[in-house]
């Protein structure tokens, strides 16, 4: 039997059994996929509001970075320790919690009239966003059991996880011209509140582990300097360069409490994280292509976005609706047809062309000109990224989870987003630095404003079609290792337990 039958619940099998439980149970999918919308929108929404924030708040252009480097900080450095903490504490808890601090502090970003008021409240608004979205794939694994069921639910998830980058530029574009800036956060709040009052609701409560399952404080505090160190590294290297001793020193810092963290882990009686999830090669394997994958695909929207309006002067509604086909592609992919190809030929086998459609819309996008037409430029990019996307997302969410266990899947669920977000803010980062410098070079070549501009975002996203290509060979890796498929595995789940053990 593979890892992924024997971390199926047998109590929980035949959940579905009961219309009414079954209807409730996606019900709640849909009321955890809101919260979560809520969290990704806000990723990207504050990006087109960045210009409006800088002329009302008086933000110079290094301040200004940091209304999103705060959020990301406390993001991506409290993923891993909020999702342990959920399967000790209980997911719901700590998803109730993080949506209250979100809605609370989205609140305070609205009505924010000086910097430090601002930053102060998107680092919280990341401590929130990071509370919610943790727990998200672990309560999913739990209340979807079978493979059949989970693939599906995976979908839904993935395509709220994907498509909510592209849906933000387009509601952050509308809401900063038709109001301001103010509502990009006021719109969070009867998401927030609607989202409290249904989880409180629909969602099942668990305890979860106790505090003595794995209340390493030690752990803990190295763990979280060490991310958020990271994070601020990378983040940082839009004033810092890549070889500065600012970078080299706090890079090294957070590589080194890392190295801490993993023997205190390795030593301690009762660990914060098991090192026995990274025995799975799913999981690890996984978690490393999603990081190359997000890595190309994030910095080419934050990109993708400059180049359509700095140098094919498009406004922000007109970007968004730009990208609104990557939104939709994903959307066709992950709510239809990704659950039936998972099921029918397994995760594995569906990530690798998925990757190859990824690969394909970055290299178009690269040939772009400075003179481009949407149609005959643009939209042959942007359809296959959608779909390729669509079809990737569910693969590796479906295969990082596969073999966690029920007190493991918060800490599981964790480390999928945290890989997501790093991965992200390391390939932004670098694609960005490299783009800008090679831009200049060209620029002080002679070359015009809108040549140099659009030979900088070249090398990017040829850059980042090159990381998703070495995650397309080591997605062939994956699928040298034996996987039956899904279905083949809910029929054996139903078979009765004496034939399974005289099996």
């Amino acid at each position: 039997m593979s890892s992924t039958e024997t971390t199926t619940p047998r109590t929980a099998v035949n959940a579905g059994s009961d219309p009414k439980v079954d209807r409730q149970r996606w019900i709640a999918l849909v009321v955890l996929c809101a919260g979560f919308l809520m969290i990704i929108l806000d990723q990207t929404i504050v990006n087109v509001a960045l210009p409006s924030i800088k002329h009302d708040l008086h933000f110079s252009q290094s301040g200004l970075a940091w209304v999103v480097n705060a959020y990301l900080i406390a993001f991506g450095g409290l993923l891993l320790l909020v999702g342990r903490l959920g399967d000790l504490l209980g997911r719901r808890r700590i998803f109730l919690l993080g949506l209250a601090v979100f809605t609370i502090a989205s609140l305070v970003c609205g009505v924010s009239d000086s910097q430090g008021l601002l930053v102060g409240a998107r680092f919280v608004q990341g401590i929130g966003g990071a509370m919610t979205s943790a727990v998200i794939l672990g309560m999913i694994v739990t209340m979807f059991p079978t493979p059949g069921e989970m693939a599906r639910a995976i979908g839904v998830y993935a395509f709220v996880a994907s498509a909510g980058g592209a849906v933000g530029l387009l509601a952050g574009g509308v809401l900063t011209q038709v109001l301001s800036w103010h509502w990009i956060f006021f719109v969070n709040l009867p998401i927030g509140v609607v989202t409290a009052i249904f989880s409180r609701r629909l969602l099942p409560a668990d305890k979860g582990l106790g505090l003595g399952g794995g209340a390493d404080i030690p752990g803990a505090v190295l763990l979280v300097s060490s991310l958020m160190l990271a994070v601020y590294a990378i983040v940082e290297t839009s004033s810092y360069a890549w070889g500065s001793a600012h970078t080299l020193g706090f890079g090294g810092l957070a590589v080194a409490l890392l190295a801490g963290f993993v023997v205190r882990e390795a030593r301690a009686a009762n660990p914060l994280m098991p090192l026995r999830v990274f025995r799975s090669w799913d999981v690890t394997g996984a978690n490393v292509i999603q990081s190359l994958m997000v890595a190309g695909i994030f910095g080419v929207f934050f990109l993708g976005a400059l180049y359509l309006q700095l140098v094919l002067h498009y406004d922000p509604i007109q970007v968004g609706l730009a990208f609104l086909p990557v939104a939709l592609g994903i959307a066709g992919m992950s709510l239809g047809f990704s659950a039936a190809l998972i099921e029918r030929f397994g995760a594995r086998t569906t990530l690798l062309p998925s990757l190859v459609l990824v690969a394909a819309g970055l290299l178009l996008f690269r040939q772009a000109p400075v003179h481009a037409s949407y149609f005959a430029d643009i939209l042959p990019a942007v359809l296959p990224l959608g779909i390729g996307a669509g079809l990737a997302f569910p693969s590796i969410i479906a295969l990082a989870m596969s073999t966690a266990t029920p007190e493991d899947s918060g800490l599981v669920s964790g480390l999928v987003n945290t890989t997501q977000q790093v991965g992200g803010a390391l390939g932004l980062s670098v694609l960005a630095t490299l783009s800008t410098s090679h831009s200049s070079s060209l620029r002080a070549g002679g070359e015009s404003v809108a040549a140099s501009l659009t030979g900088g975002y070249h090398l990017a996203f040829g850059i980042a079609a090159g990381l998703v290509i070495v995650a397309i060979g080591l997605s062939a890796v994956l699928l040298r290792r034996p996987e039956v498929a899904v279905q083949e595995l809910v029929v054996e789940e139903e078979e009765p337990e004496v034939l399974r053990q005289a099996a």
